[in-house]
């Protein structure tokens, strides 16, 4: 029995030849059913991986603002990715993805709500060459939520909840899946199309990233700053976070989710060239962002003679943020490097943002906004099929669209709900003044 075994091993290891020597393996791509499993598992393993990116959200928020407003910080993270899971099912997904089926062509996408296979693919037609519609509406739908995500942070701590939660309607079903079908739907952007533009962004620096950040600046320039953060004098007022434990918390959670950002984005996993090119972007996405965090990490030390926490935490996220337009050509060096600037940018940024008397809470803009410009240029240092003209064209164009379509939304809810909390509201906290309850009530004062 023992050496029936033995010969079955050996026999085994012989007809596998492919597992000892990578130079011998088959490259030949799976087809049909093998290619589709694994495409889907991609799916949906790097989906729920951006997903846990929510948590990442509401932890970093929760330690960044005061202590009288994290309850509201969670509400509205836990809300808006509920929120963004119903609208981009009922109009996001196929407005961003319309297929044939264009209100506009290449301008405007179908309005219609998404479907997914029937139970176990029985009696239909689907293209086994790909992957599973379910786990590519999943993965989507987490980068939707993610764009609202941004938003938040910037204008916690004097936005009502429900104005902000409707304005999470407008982006998740509407604004985001519009200029992001442009790009990644077969819209005027996308590669390929006659007579426009190459625009080069493989996870969303722009499409994703400096979205959130249009739509926050936009809103914090209607609503304005907390109030006490800026002086008469133009000093600006220092308003710390209630808990920085939380805050690294939700830094490394962003950390980790990004892996699923921008390796799933490679969006196929059926041969061994696609899993090597998914190993690379998870190592160039991992080292700009401790290139990010270093540079932050220094530059601090320098300007202020102490490091700063909350800036090498940002600095992490702007450098995740910078690899996220193409995590894949880089070297690991020229990696790093991207990573290193756009945190050198966030450090810049967040005192030019004061001096504006933009009040933004968790230094969102700089992070998502100023890197993910930094990020779409910086495709075409890594990248020869880029060209800067077009990188910049579409940032600007892109740009136009989320600031005009959310400042009109904006200003229709400050016209009819208002936006801002009473000054007694803000001054006592949104916790008690608009929930009702505390995140820390054991240590309240009073």
């Amino acid at each position: 029995m023992k050496s029936v075994t033995k010969l079955g091993l050996a026999a085994t290891l012989i007809a596998l030849p492919s597992l000892g020597l990578a130079q011998d393996a088959d490259m030949t791509p799976p087809t049909g059913e093998v290619g589709y499993i694994f495409n889907t598992f991609m799916f949906l393993v790097t989906g729920f991986l951006v997903m846990w990116m929510g948590a990442g959200f509401s932890m970093l928020e929760a330690g960044l603002v005061r202590q009288k407003n994290v309850t509201m910080q969670l509400m509205k993270n836990v809300s808006l990715f509920a929120i963004a899971s119903i609208m981009y099912y009922v109009i996001g997904y196929n407005l961003m993805y319309p297929g044939d089926g264009w209100s506009i062509d290449g301008i405007l996408g179908a309005f219609s709500t998404a479907s997914v296979e029937p139970v176990g693919l029985a009696d239909t037609e689907t293209d086994l060459t790909y992957a599973s519609v379910g786990s590519d509406f999943f993965f989507q739908l987490m980068f939707c939520a993610t764009t609202a995500s941004i938003v938040s942070g910037t204008l916690a701590e004097r936005i009502k909840l429900w104005p902000f939660l409707i304005f999470t309607v407008a982006l998740t079903a509407v604004i985001y899946p519009i200029q992001a079908s442009w790009k990644w739907g077969g819209g005027f952007l996308a590669p390929g199309t006659e007579g426009v533009t190459d625009f080069l962004d493989f996870a969303g620096s722009t499409v994703v990233h400096s979205v959130g950040g249009w739509a926050a600046l936009t809103g914090a320039l209607i609503l304005g700053p907390r109030i006490g953060k800026y002086s008469k004098e133009g000093r600006t007022i220092p308003m710390p976070g209630s808990n920085l434990t939380l805050a690294t918390l939700g830094t490394f959670i962003l950390w980790l989710g990004w892996f699923g950002f921008n390796g799933g984005s490679q969006l196929y996993m059926d041969t061994a060239g696609n899993v090597a090119d998914i190993s690379r972007i998870f190592a160039n996405t991992n080292t700009a962002a401790a290139g990010g965090a270093i540079a932050a990490l220094l530059l601090t030390q320098a300007l202020y003679k102490k490091p700063d926490l909350t800036m090498v935490l940002n600095g992490a996220l702007a450098g995740l943020v910078s690899i996220t337009a193409e995590p894949l050509t880089p070297s690991l060096g020229a990696a790093t490097l991207i990573g290193a600037f756009g945190g050198i940018l966030v450090v810049l940024a967040v005192p030019l943002l004061d001096k504006l008397k933009i009040d933004d809470v968790v230094g969102a803009i700089p992070v998502h906004l100023v890197c993910g410009i930094w990020g779409t240029i910086a495709v075409v240092l890594t990248n020869p099929d880029a060209s800067l003209g077009k990188q910049l064209y579409s940032i600007v164009v892109v740009g136009i669209f989320v600031v005009v379509s959310s400042g009109i939304v904006w200003f229709i809810l400050k016209a009819t709900m208002g936006l801002r909390v009473s000054e007694e509201d803000e001054i006592m906290g949104l916790d008690m003044a608009e929930l009702g309850m505390e995140a820390y009530p054991e240590f309240s004062k009073g």
